[in-house]
């Protein structure tokens, strides 16, 4: 059932998993969802299952993983009592074992770096496979040391593709959830003269869908002149709690997993970063 989906979560240990873990319970909490907590581990010979499975069989589960999750699970059920917490150890490598496990999912959350990760590597490489490839929301917790936002605005790039209308969709729920304004943004090319008149009409459409779907959301339209437009939305990140982002932007290859604007934000904003995954069918 589609109200069963869990938000899943990859945890490893490291500060900045345990980061999202808590992005993690305080969105299953306002979603009314169940919370998983998921640690994909590899086997000790090599990456993944060996290539004869049958010479070594399957790598076990580790007891360290097993507390590390559960010390996890208390500390979440302590912070948001009768919030519903399970534990898994998956074999596989994590960023694979989160892409499948997004296909049963409301909500994939990803640290922006994990165990392992060099300080100025500023998202790893499971943040980005998942971000890519996953078959529901994907929330990229930015910065990794940054508490949870409690005010300011949900931010939404709008130019017009069908990703961004999911994005301005999943944007109205957000700021919904969090009593905080919608801000709609267009970067407009500054050497387009004729851009401003065409921004404010996809802004108007974008606005009013999202006020139609959410009524008493206060939702604000603003046009940027700018050359770059992920340069442009990236600093427009400073003052935001959350940006939502289109898995791709308008002109974007079919077999493009992710936009350039979508992979700047997922790198460089200065707030949390949810990639507008459509859900994937139930099996």
């Amino acid at each position: 059932m589609l109200m069963n989906r869990p938000v899943v979560v990859g945890v490893d240990g490291s500060p900045p998993s345990l980061v999202a873990a808590e992005h993690a319970a305080q969105a299953a909490v306002w979603r009314s969802r169940p919370l998983h907590l998921v640690h994909g581990y590899l086997h000790p010979l090599g990456y993944g299952v060996p290539i004869n499975p049958y010479d070594v069989g399957l790598p076990a589960p580790t007891e360290d993983g097993r507390k590390m999750l559960e010390q996890a699970a208390a500390e979440l059920v302590d912070r948001w009592p009768g919030l519903a917490v399970e534990v898994r150890q998956v074999a596989g490598g994590p960023g694979a074992t989160l892409v499948e496990e997004s296909r049963r999912a409301e909500l994939v959350v990803v640290g922006s770096r994990g165990l392992g990760g060099f300080a100025g590597l500023l998202l790893g490489s499971v943040g980005t496979q998942v971000a890519a490839h996953g078959h529901c929301p994907v929330l990229v917790i930015r910065p990794p040391d940054r508490p949870i936002p409690t005010e300011g605005a949900v931010l939404v790039g709008v130019d017009g593709s069908e990703s961004a209308e999911l994005a301005v969709g999943y944007g109205a729920e957000e700021a919904a959830r969090r009593g905080g304004p919608l801000v709609l943004v267009h970067v407009a090319d500054e050497r387009d003269a004729g851009a401003g008149g065409e921004a404010a009409a996809l802004l108007a459409t974008a606005g009013a869908a999202a006020r139609g779907s959410h009524p008493g959301l206060t939702v604000e339209e603003r046009v940027i002149t700018a050359p770059k437009p992920d340069q442009a939305l990236i600093e427009a990140t400073g003052e935001a709690a959350l940006v939502v982002a289109g898995s791709r932007g308008r002109g974007g290859f079919a077999g493009l997993l992710l936009g350039s604007v979508s992979q700047a934000l997922v790198h460089h904003a200065r707030c949390p970063v949810l990639i507008a995954h459509p859900h994937q069918p139930e099996q």
